[in-house]
């Protein structure tokens, strides 16, 4: 892939960034004197945890964010990037990692929107869908330009989003978390995609969190940041993931998952035949049944939009079920109040942190109370028609907070913060700590490390694994296979609203889980 002197060829500095800064009212400096170069023809990985600076260098390099001191050049010339605009002129694209894409339009109209070359007095959508089909016969991205993204499955909306970008002349392309949303076989599309990208001549940096495999198999070269600052940048090809995890957080073992047993006891949790409804008024689960016994965790993998979301708020009476029972300890719960659910012994760790997890503006301590706080000792019991609540026991709340703050690794700089102000690591640390500390009987956790950068992901899937052990029920529903794999005793594969199969983690093969994630194969559930 040339430039328009034709001067380009693989191997050549097309990015080059230097000492970009970037900081953030409140003192934080998420970039601090960052140094990139980024070669046509190369994948390029961008490796850290959450708060390295990854994201926010990206963002700069599209244009979203501006730098406070620094340079950037882009084939030699160097440029002001003052939006998105600016970088796509100059052939920088980006994939996110939640999809701008419109589902109720087909292919050719989302790229059409974002291509002005295209439109005009007089739109011919049939050249456009021309082109398209061509552009992804050459790079071998299956895509139908007249399909509806709607109905598109995870990989196919991500290679309509290369394609989208590559169609408005992009050279270099970034994708944010290109696999978190994918399946086995699709991860494998993506890395041939890649593969003939690169071949093409295009630059493509990928930033990933902590799927280490991935980028050893994908990437040309690795850059690493931690706390916004450089720590170096090497040839995949000389290290290993053990030497990237050192460079990303200054220690050798992680991901490490201590294989706690739990005693199996009864049943804590039983949903049968249930049903639901989602959003668009159309059936999202569909007779759903399976139970989680104490001492176990129950893993629910599959590709996000199968009815994970539902289920999770059936289960906490955030959303009515429409057929079915769903039991603990042998109570039917079935649609009942999110506060008699929580009260029968029921942790909560939602997918959405901010909406559903805490009161952003309520401070640390505030949050990590919340559940407690109408109870002897963290309230006086006067007045008991008014309820605890109205006189709290400040001295006793301080110090219950002050130790989860402790035990959990809440990093913030004080209790009384606004827990809006935690980044994503933290904010689920103490949600985290929130609902274990009250040692529930079921813990439901949804897409717990979700996001997150390697240390945080090791301290929950292990938290999650004690609380088995000391003998909780935890069902846990993530999109990351891994996760799933290496944490649940059981695995239920949902597709399409269906349990299409359930197996013992001992058992579970990655390449048939994979497949039931797909809707190609479903087995007999145990």
């Amino acid at each position: 892939m040339q430039n328009r002197d034709g001067k380009v060829k693989a191997g050549d500095v097309v990015v080059e960034m230097r000492k970009v800064t970037k900081r953030f009212p409140g003192g934080v400096v998420a970039n601090d004197h960052v140094d990139l170069e980024i070669r046509a023809g190369q994948v390029h990985t961008i490796l850290g945890e959450n708060g390295a600076g990854k994201s926010t260098l990206m963002n700069i390099l599209y244009g979203l964010y501006q730098p406070d001191e620094g340079e950037i050049r882009v084939e030699g010339r160097k440029v002001t990037l003052r939006s998105p605009k600016d970088a796509i002129d100059l052939g920088i694209g980006m994939v996110h990692q939640q999809f701008m894409l419109i589902p109720t339009l087909s292919v050719a109209e989302n790229i059409v929107l974002v291509d002005r070359s295209s439109r005009g007095l007089l739109l011919d959508l049939n050249r456009v869908e021309k082109q398209i089909t061509e552009l992804s016969t050459k790079l071998g991205l299956r895509v139908d330009p007249k399909a509806k993204v709607g109905q598109l499955a995870a990989g196919e909306k991500q290679r309509v989003e290369i394609i989208k970008a590559l169609y408005c002349g992009a050279r270099i392309l970034i994708l944010d978390e290109p696999t978190s949303v994918l399946t086995p076989p699709e991860v494998r599309d993506l890395a041939i995609t890649l593969e003939r990208l690169t071949k093409e001549g295009l630059a493509v940096v990928a930033f990933i969190t902590h799927k280490l495999p991935e980028v050893m198999e994908m990437s040309d070269r690795v850059t690493v940041l931690r706390r916004g600052r450089l720590v170096g940048t090497v040839e995949t090809k000389s290290v290993n993931q053990k030497d990237l995890t050192k460079m990303m957080v200054g220690r050798e073992t992680l991901l490490q998952l201590e294989r706690l047993e739990g005693k199996k006891g009864n049943a804590v949790l039983e949903v049968k035949d249930l049903s639901a409804i989602g959003d668009k008024g159309l059936p999202a689960l569909k007779k759903v049944s399976f139970s989680i016994r104490e001492g176990e965790i129950l893993g629910i993998a599959g590709v996000a939009g199968n009815g994970q979301r539902e289920l999770e708020e059936v289960l906490m009476g955030l959303r009515k079920a429409v057929g079915g029972r769903v039991f603990i300890h042998g109570e039917d719960m079935t649609n009942s109040q999110p506060e008699k659910i929580i009260a029968g012994g029921v942790g909560y760790i939602p997918e959405d942190r901010t909406k559903r997890g805490v009161v952003p503006d309520a401070s640390i301590a505030e949050n990590l109370s919340l559940k407690i706080c109408s109870e002897p000792p963290f309230a006086y019991n006067w007045f008991l028609p008014f309820r605890a609540r109205w006189f709290l026991n400040e001295h006793e709340i301080g110090k219950y907070v002050d130790g989860l703050i402790q035990e959990y690794d809440i990093i913030t700089p004080s209790k009384n913060a606004a827990t809006r102000n935690l980044s994503g690591g933290n904010l689920q640390r103490l949600i985290l700590a929130r609902e274990l500390s009250r040692h529930p009987a079921l813990i439901v956790a949804a897409q717990p490390t979700g996001g997150l950068d390697i240390g945080a992901t090791e301290f929950i899937r292990n938290k999650l694994v004690e609380a088995k052990a000391e003998g909780a029920a935890v069902l846990l529903i993530s999109e990351d296979l891994d996760e799933v794999m290496s944490t649940s005793d059981r695995i239920a594969v949902i597709y399409g609203g269906e349990i299409v199969g359930i197996v013992a983690a001992t058992e579970a093969k990655i390449e048939t889980i994979g497949a039931m994630m797909a809707g190609v194969e479903r087995m007999q559930a145990s």
